[in-house]
């Protein structure tokens, strides 16, 4: 399935998986979003799968939000778990 985004104001619906097959072109993506942008909201609650390069590409817009002081959130289903995946690898 490929990825779909859809953009509500400052809010990405994420829908399908963000894997090997589509966390580059994912975190390219939410990399430029976040440079114009204020603040970032990215919901994954219809994301059905999120491997290590999807984990991957997520910390790394993370770092770049903190890095250029701009807020980005992480909702859905799922978002506590990678904000413990965050914790253990010292990102938060």
């Amino acid at each position: 399935m490929a990825l779909t985004i859809l953009r509500h104001q400052n809010t990405f619906t994420v829908k399908g998986k963000i894997n090997a097959a589509t966390a580059s072109n994912f975190k390219t993506h939410f990399n430029m979003t976040l440079n114009c942008l204020k603040n970032l909201t990215i919901d994954i609650n219809n994301v059905t799968e999120i491997d290590a390069s999807g984990v991957d590409a997520l910390k790394s817009i993370y770092e770049n939000s903190k890095r250029w002081n701009k807020p980005f959130s992480i909702v859905g289903i799922g978002c506590k778990d990678l904000y413990e995946e965050f914790l253990t690898n010292n990102i938060v």
